[in-house]
């Protein structure tokens, strides 16, 4: 049996994408009822990267750095957060975030305060519509290629496992940031925000090669919770056929095995 290869992929309005260590894929339903699906080479890879201090940050811009790309050859795909809700809730979420930071609350509380504000966005995208259907195919094909036989729409690998690393990481780095001299402060919480990212993907790392030790389960739960409960749901056969697409696709350009 050939090697599989190592996939990523982001739920959309209307369809899926599929990357992975060298190419994208996606495919989207048109309002017609008909399935596009398109995909190239990455023009950007940042994954060979073995410096624990960068490789979190290069493969997060990595996973994004060709979205405006996927826009320009595939005009019908809808991103998650261009659903004028979600602009509107990160915007609320932002001044949240600061009136807690200018609240009488300790350091610590801050932080992990406004790390749950900062998640509201994105729950706030995958309410209703088709995105958590789409986000749950994206999980079924690409677990059904990892695994070789069916999976559910919950994934180990998915980015919402990040959660529980990264609300700590950040609250641990901010919490240091805000001791700080006032006139370094502003700096040291951008340090901080690198790190906390740099940390939380590192941890990450281990959960995924250490997947029964006890603090891995325990970081992973509230990523599991999240997917079962708000951020995937049950596709239909229709929403499967166009994850499945965008998989073959990105495996075609990967020149891995395209069986599902």
């Amino acid at each position: 049996m050939s090697e599989k290869v190592r996939l990523g992929g982001m739920a959309l309005v209307n369809g899926v994408l599929v990357h992975g260590p060298t190419s994208w894929a996606v495919a989207v339903r048109k309002e017609d009822g008909t399935l596009k699906v398109a995909g190239e080479r990455k023009r950007f890879v940042g994954s060979g990267v073995t410096n624990p201090l960068v490789r979190g940050p290069l493969k997060l811009i990595e996973a994004f750095a060709f979205l405006p790309r996927m826009k320009r050859v595939v005009p019908e795909a809808k991103l998650p957060f261009e659903r004028p809700g979600v602009v509107a809730g990160m915007l609320g979420s932002a001044i949240a975030v600061q009136s807690i930071r200018r609240s009488r609350l300790g350091p610590a509380t801050q932080e992990v305060a406004a790390g749950a504000i900062a998640l509201l966005p994105a729950l706030l995208a995958l309410r209703g519509g088709t995105l958590a259907a789409y986000h749950g195919a994206e999980h079924i094909s690409i677990g059904t290629y990892e695994h070789g036989e069916p999976r559910a729409k919950e994934h180990e690998r998915c980015g919402s496992h990040l959660v529980g690393p990264l609300l700590a990481t950040t609250a641990a780095g901010n919490a240091l940031a805000a001791r700080a001299p006032a006139h370094a402060r502003t700096a040291a919480r951008a340090a901080a925000t690198v790190g906390a990212v740099a940390a939380a993907t590192e941890i990450f790392g281990w959960m995924q090669r250490h997947p029964g030790h006890p603090l891995a389960t325990a970081l992973a739960k509230p990523g599991h919770e999240l997917q079962h409960r708000i951020a995937t749901a049950e596709p239909t056969a229709e929403q499967l056929e166009v994850a499945e697409a965008a998989l073959r696709k990105c495996l075609e350009l990967e020149g891995g095995d395209a069986h599902t």
